[in-house]
């Protein structure tokens, strides 16, 4: 079989930063979401500098040969896999901190920067990056960008989109786009930064970023670990403190399925039967007085808690909450979903999950991030393909979040997985003009297909 024209290009103008391994390969047609590619990628581009991109994409416009933007691979959708006869451009490996510049509260980073490690590189400077998905220890700044990543702290100090000045991105035809600012204002024509977050490698690829920072908390933190008898009440007692204008750090739910599975995989005593857990966490110079009016709170709401300010018992407290993940792998394949609702409306979706489990026999554990309505259910099955019960269930939840003026997904993205919902929560009008404008920033229709629209 004769090699592909490009790949001899790609190889001249790349060198060695052009693989076509199959070990390497195979491991581009997944990611963490469970689901697989059809079919072997062509190659995978490792690339090294804004250059390797740019010569990437030309070449890739000259042969009409389909892209995947590519990050750490932690994706929870399917919207970074490459699958038969596409070029997985990845970026990981651009992963320098180009500045640092605590006058001005921002830093200058390529997108392969794993996130906990520019947090490390700015805590000395007493600064950090407030965008903190579960994946932080792994995941890059430039797959953040690409989903708008949340995580524990974004109901306080917001998503990815809040965290991001300006961006440099590549085009599909090589060419390479500055967007945005390094001033806090700039409201010079249309506002394409915010365009390319959330827009999961669909119009472009992410080569730099110039991320705004926050000062780090001061004073003490206070951290609130309470039990409830029932997730509706916990969801219940998590609106109250967000309807009574408390602004938590983060403000965790876990329900008891989930709750029984991280104590068994963290080698925990089981909780009660039926048991919730509720995590707050108060920062900043008001903390102790936050905190306390949420305890009374969860009291009034049937919760029981304690509240301390020593730093260890609160990681203790955080680190059952990340655990979840490991859990729920620990069990088998595990498909992960991702929808959020208003807070107000955030016991009404939890009720309606565990009716929607009890109707398919299915165990449906679930963590969320109550401060801002997030909800994580998650499918343990087993096997290669998800089962058709799990997706009739995972259908039934998109709608009832929908139906409750909510939202397919609040941080994982599109990807593969939702494409299908699209257009129930769009609408069609809305759908064929976000098609219209891929179409102007990439009019061949290679920037990751088959994603998102």
């Amino acid at each position: 079989m004769s090699e592909h024209p490009a790949l001899s290009a790609l190889r001249a103008a790349l060198g060695d930063a052009l693989s076509t391994r199959p070990d390497e390969l195979e491991a581009m047609r997944a990611d963490y979401s469970g689901l697989r590619r059809d079919g072997m990628p062509l190659a995978i581009v490792h690339a090294r500098s804004i250059d390797d991109v740019q010569a990437t994409l030309r070449i890739a416009t000259e042969h009409r040969l389909p892209i995947v933007p590519r990050g750490a691979g932690t994706g929870l959708t399917g919207g970074a896999m490459g699958g038969a006869g596409e070029l997985v451009v990845s970026t990981a490996r651009m992963n320098r901190i180009l500045e640092i510049s605590p006058a001005d509260q921002l830093a200058v980073v390529e997108p392969g920067v794993i996130n906990a490690a520019l947090n490390a590189a700015l805590e000395p400077h007493g600064l950090f990056f407030a965008p903190d998905p579960a994946s932080r220890a792994i995941s890059t700044v430039g797959g953040n960008i690409a989903t708008n990543a949340g995580g524990l702290l974004c109901a306080k100090y917001g998503v990815t989109r809040e965290a991001v000045l300006g961006l440099k991105v590549v085009l599909a035809d090589g060419s390479l786009l500055e967007l945005g600012h390094r001033t806090v204002k700039g409201v010079t024509g249309l506002d394409l930064t915010a365009l390319m977050i959330g827009s999961e490698g669909t119009l472009g690829v992410v080569v730099e970023a110039t991320v705004r920072l926050l000062p780090l908390p001061t004073g003490p933190t206070a951290t609130i670990g309470a039990t409830f008898g029932s997730v509706v009440d916990a969801a219940a007692a998590s609106a109250a403190i967000t309807a009574a204008r408390l602004r938590p750090a983060a403000l965790e739910l876990i329900d008891a399925a989930a709750l029984a599975a991280i104590h068994e995989h963290l080698g925990m005593p089981a909780p009660p039967p039926g048991a919730t857990h509720l995590l707050v966490q108060t920062d900043g110079p008001g903390a102790l007085a936050e905190a306390e009016t949420a305890l009374e709170l969860i009291g009034a709401h049937g919760g029981r808690g304690g509240l301390t300010t020593d730093p260890r018992e609160a990681e203790h407290l955080l680190a059952v909450r990340r655990a979840f993940h490991g859990a729920m792998a620990a069990r088998g394949q595990v498909l992960i979903e991702d929808v959020a609702v208003p807070r107000s409306a955030l016991a009404a979706m939890f009720a309606e999950i565990e009716r929607i489990g009890a109707r398919h026999g299915l165990e449906i554990p679930t963590v969320g991030h109550a401060g801002d309505g997030n909800l994580h259910p998650n499918f343990v099955y087993e096997g290669d393909e998800v089962p058709e019960a799990v997706w009739q269930a995972a259908d039934e939840l998109f709608r009832a979040a929908l139906e409750l003026g909510g939202t397919l997904t609040g941080e994982h993205g599109v990807g593969t997985l939702k494409r299908q919902w699209l257009e129930e929560e769009l609408g069609t009008p809305q759908l064929a003009l976000q098609r219209q404008i891929k179409a102007v920033f990439d009019p061949l229709g290679i920037m990751n297909p088959g994603k998102v629209f």
